[in-house]
């Protein structure tokens, strides 16, 4: 009796292992942060539709200050994600075959995060989607609102 109470507790250790290390799988994700813009998530490139972000090499002016608002942009990004799970809908690919998406975190818009908080812009040539956003971060002079700076698209252009 004594071996098989044994051989019951182990087998049960090893289901016991077996599901926590599928569950562990299940949530996990493969998570880079590129830019303000653009993460790889599970190997795939991902660039969020309807905003833009100051390039990594973008300087913005504060008060005389030279910030790097790309280098900003990215550091909120990586915070709001933290640990949390990061969950995108895909919108289709880009001419570099990126998947363009908007992606969540608890059910936040990433993207309406980055505009609102003045480190990224809604991309009206694609979206009109984050312009109440970009107004709001604006009156508030929140972010590169309350900086000189160069659009990033006006900032690829010229550089």
């Amino acid at each position: 009796m004594y071996l098989n109470k044994r051989k019951a507790i182990f087998l049960i250790s090893i289901f016991l292992l077996v599901f926590l290390l599928t569950i562990n799988d299940i949530k996990s994700q493969e998570l880079n942060v590129v830019d303000g813009d653009t993460i790889h998530l599970n190997g795939e490139k991902i660039r969020f539709t309807g905003i833009d972000t100051p390039e990594l090499k973008q300087t913005c002016i504060k008060q005389g200050v030279k910030d790097y608002c790309g280098v900003t942009a990215k550091k909120i990004l990586i915070d709001k994600i933290s640990n949390k799970t990061v969950e995108c809908i895909s919108e289709g690919k880009d001419q570099y075959k990126r998947t363009l998406a908007e992606c969540f975190v608890n059910n936040e818009s990433l993207s309406s995060h980055l505009v609102r908080s003045g480190y990224a812009f809604a991309y009206r040539k694609y979206s009109k989607k984050f312009i109440e956003d970009e107004n709001y971060a604006k009156a508030n002079q929140l972010g590169m609102w309350s900086m000189k700076f160069e659009y990033p698209w006006d900032f690829r252009k010229n550089n």
